[in-house]
């Protein structure tokens, strides 16, 4: 733990990287970011609003797709049994390359990373938008995925390093907290609006206007600290082996979804998985400059966040999914309805993550927020497990809602800020990109075994009562009692993944309430000094 200065003189302990000792006199360079720390760089709150709007543009774009993809699929002549790789050639691409672009990150910087992702995601986006069969739309998406992975973990590590008082810290996550949780339920409207009343490819056309916006504010505003840069060579079989092992982990997730847990593919997926990130952890212990320096994860409170944000995705992922399927299918609701029907659970994010994260964070330790707002969001979700097919919106739904997006914005919002607090501004797109790897994992687990305990439940409460189904009428009911029976099932699981959340970080989440102090460059390519916040225990 870096030491920390009095908390009535913040940012007043600017020492050389290779000098830390009290009393040696400053460099110029730390010189010159003392003053910066001190008055601020009047350009960040316009920065906030480009990696803002990056943000909800990657966000969106992962449930706008779905909206799209029955029309996408008629249209292209993509058969039932490829049409997943719309969904999964992203989700590889991303999930694999995430660690790899929090490195690139470190390495190019955040600022050139972020502005050359979204370039890239433009492209991709258009390539998606023109696609005239299933190889350019499986390939758009693959690219799509490739510069997501440079972008998100780019665009966290750059809050990171912008923002380094704790209070305007917390503003800022708050913000970024709500649109990360929120984008998702506007990507349904969105994706309904454009889908019925233009056409499935201004799903895709729709990120270019937002790309160009942000790269070009991006370009003109954003001034990034310039310590931090971790110039060290790049580790190439920590890049192979983290890259091979997360494609194979989701794929395999994505395997069992399809053709079950049991499929040869989909264990010898896992299997592989596993080797290879051991291989990779095992790797990364011994190397002189390794792509995930263990000390990030090893880090209690950041090891912490890590697993109980990923835990908690699993229960988000099948939320959406469920309630989805549950309003189109038994209560008949147009996609631009269903939409609109998760505006409830935005409005509570946006309260949760800027009104109670933001105003508490600097006052409580984190674990006060994360804990508490976990298990709100469980309730919930406890709510949801209560639906029946004549259950009413208001009666149910509504209220559920709006605890779920309270719950997940109040967590939430710590949970950012504490992921990437006191890390080493060198290893800052690494720690960024981890938190996104634990999100992009636990969607894949959460999508793949949701899905299969729902299917689960569903045949067999229609085994058991189809027999008493006489007319036809009676049989199609039965079908919808039994899908409906499914999804509470699932969400019963999901229950439970939202109390584990909480438990992991009464657990493991120790850290104090944040204080801004500097922390001061280290290691052999270290440049700068950057003041950034530590947590004080």
């Amino acid at each position: 733990m870096t030491p920390t200065a009095s908390p009535s003189r913040p940012f007043r302990h600017l020492f050389p990287s290779r000098s830390p000792e009290v009393g040696i006199p400053m460099s110029e360079t730390a010189s010159k970011a003392r003053g910066a720390a001190d008055t601020g760089d009047a350009n960040r709150w316009k920065a906030l609003v480009f990696i803002a709007l990056a943000q909800l543009m990657v966000v969106l774009d992962a449930t706008i797709v779905n909206i799209a993809l029955p029309s996408a699929q008629a249209d292209l002549g993509i058969s039932d049994g490829n049409r997943q790789w719309v969904v999964t050639a992203y989700a590889l691409a991303f999930g694999g390359l995430l660690l790899f672009g929090g490195r690139i990150a470190d390495l190019w910087g955040r600022k050139n990373a972020f502005v050359v992702g979204l370039i890239g995601f433009a492209a991709a986006s258009a390539l998606g938008g023109a696609a005239t069969n299933e190889a350019m739309m499986f390939g758009s998406r693959a690219l799509q995925g490739v510069f997501g992975a440079l972008l998100a973990p780019a665009a966290l590590s750059l809050l990171a390093v912008m923002f380094t008082d704790a209070k305007e810290r917390a503003k800022a996550f708050g913000i970024y907290g709500a649109i990360a949780g929120g984008g998702g339920a506007v990507g349904f409207i969105l994706g309904g609006v454009l889908t019925e009343y233009l056409d499935w490819r201004w799903t895709f056309f729709v990120n270019i206007p937002f790309a160009i916006v942000a790269a070009l504010g991006a370009y003109f505003v954003i001034r990034e600290p310039k310590g931090g840069r971790n110039r060290n060579p790049l580790d190439i079989p920590g890049v192979l082996l983290s890259t091979l092992g997360l494609v194979a982990l989701v794929y395999g997730f994505t395997r069992a979804e399809s053709d079950g847990w049991g499929n040869s593919v989909t264990v010898g997926m896992f299997v592989a998985s596993a080797v290879l990130l051991i291989a990779f952890v095992v790797t990364e212990a011994k190397v002189k400059a390794p792509l995930l320096p263990l000390r990030v994860v090893t880090d209690r409170n950041r090891g912490g966040i890590y697993l109980s944000l990923g835990v908690a995705i699993i229960a988000m992922f099948g939320t959406f999914l469920f309630l989805t399927y549950y309003l189109q299918i038994v209560k008949g609701y147009t996609p631009i309805k269903t939409g609109f029907a998760f505006l409830p659970m935005i409005a509570g994010m946006m309260i949760g993550s800027t009104q109670i994260g933001t105003r508490l964070m600097t006052r409580v330790p984190a674990r006060v927020l994360m804990g508490p707002g976990f298990l709100v969001a469980a309730v919930g979700m406890l709510l949801m497990t209560q639906l029946e097919i004549g259950s009413s919106y208001a009666s149910i739904i509504l209220p559920a809602m709006l605890l779920l997006g309270l719950g997940m914005g109040t967590a939430f919002m710590p949970a950012m800020s504490l992921a990437t607090l006191g890390v080493e501004p060198r290893d800052s797109g690494v720690a960024s990109a981890m938190v996104n790897t634990s999100q992009q994992v636990g969607g894949a687990i959460g999508t793949a075994l949701l899905n299969t305990i729902a299917a689960s439940a569903t045949t067999s409460y229609v085994a058991d009562h189809i027999g008493s189904a006489a007319s036809r009428s009676q049989q199609q009911l039965v079908a919808l009692e039994g899908q409906v029976h499914g999804y509470t099932s699932a969400i019963w699981f999901a229950v439970g993944m939202l109390v584990l959340a909480a438990a992991i970080v009464v657990t493991f989440v120790n850290a104090g309430k944040p204080e801004s102090h500097p922390v001061t460059g280290s290691g052999e390519n270290a440049e700068d000094e950057v003041a950034v916040p530590v947590v004080a225990h």
